[in-house]
């Protein structure tokens, strides 16, 4: 038996689905918008596979501070 629920993605926050594979004891989370898997043991809760892509850089950047001179006593 499987069901499956839709989540916020862990990596990128979009929806995403999280099956679980009753009979062969492990759930599915995968996201379509950033490639994201990850697949677990409902028993014990490790990790069988896992896949992240970084996610992609902004659009905006926010400005870097200017760097302090140390602090010298």
């Amino acid at each position: 038996m499987q069901t499956f629920h839709t989540i916020h993605c862990p990596n990128c926050g979009r929806p995403a689905e999280r099956h679980f594979l009753h009979l062969d004891r492990i759930s599915r989370t995968q996201c379509p918008s950033c490639d994201y898997l990850m697949v677990q043991c409902l028993d014990s809760g490790r990790v069988i596979e896992a896949y992240a892509p970084g996610l992609a850089e902004p659009k905006y950047h926010l400005p870097l501070l200017p760097r302090r001179p140390a602090f010298s006593h």
